[in-house]
């Protein structure tokens, strides 16, 4: 499978950089939508963040997959990370299979990411969940050193990312974790706009959809708004977690 590999801090694709965060997604625009705001604050702390999109949304019913690159790289920008990949797994039709897992571990092990986030568990596109499934059992295999991956030529160690957190999209899932943004908002809108194709626009002539409306544009912001004030802040994202989420001191909890 094809890598399409937007670097976007230096050019010297041999240097292996380990990450803090991978923040994985079935569609460009899945990231920006659900997480960018996390994403920003945390490249503003000095972490490494990268972006792994598993399709080029080829079947979004406006724009191309060209437009899609262009947007993707475009919003990457915007929030900092050092780079964004994309696998090129085939929109819609991307399987939970050891060929597509096997690609997803050679990126882990690559990058060895401490957290990934990844699609919402459950949602109204079949990409989200299958997605989500996908990567979370990737995360795991990654861990196993019997299982060979080849990277340049090169044997790869085994890496297991230390969390695995679901980002939330179209339904409203309950969070088990709430992650303050307040700050953020801006620069997480000015990365969603970046998909001027998928979002609304007076002025497009392409079909209407789901997402290309007013009032999706503006659920954005009311959802963190509304995350943010039961945790009393001004903005916040959520996220669902494969395990107990722990702290050191019970002080650690805002």
């Amino acid at each position: 499978m094809t890598i399409i590999d937007f670097r976007l801090r230096g050019n010297d694709k041999s240097i292996i950089m380990k990450l803090d965060i991978l923040a994985i997604g079935s569609h460009p625009d899945d990231v920006e939508l659900s997480c960018s705001g996390t994403i920003a604050k945390e490249v503003d702390r000095g972490k490494k963040v990268g972006i792994l999109d598993l399709t080029r949304g080829e079947l979004g019913t406006r724009g191309t997959a060209e437009t899609r690159d262009r947007e993707a790289r475009n919003a990457a920008e915007i929030l900092g990370v050092s780079f964004r990949e994309n696998l090129e797994f085939s929109d819609a039709f991307f399987e939970n299979n050891t060929s597509h897992q096997l690609e997803i571990i050679k990126v882990l092990r690559k990058y060895r990411p401490e957290i990934v986030l990844c699609n919402a568990v459950d949602d109204r596109h079949i990409d989200h969940g299958k997605g989500a499934k996908l990567v979370s059992d990737a995360c795991f295999l990654s861990g196993l050193r019997k299982i060979e991956t080849i990277h340049d030529r090169e044997s790869q160690e085994s890496w297991r990312p230390k969390h695995v957190y679901h980002y939330i999209q179209w339904k409203n899932l309950k969070p088990d974790v709430v992650v303050d943004i307040s700050g953020y908002m801006d620069k997480k809108m000015e990365s969603v706009k970046a998909y001027k194709s998928q979002f609304f626009d007076e002025s497009s002539k392409e079909p209407q959809t789901p997402i290309s409306s007013s009032n999706f544009l503006e659920s954005i912001t009311y959802r963190a708004r509304d995350l943010g004030r039961l945790i009393n802040t001004e903005h916040a994202e959520g996220f669902t977690v494969e395990r107990y989420p722990a702290v050191d001191s019970i002080f650690d909890l805002i």
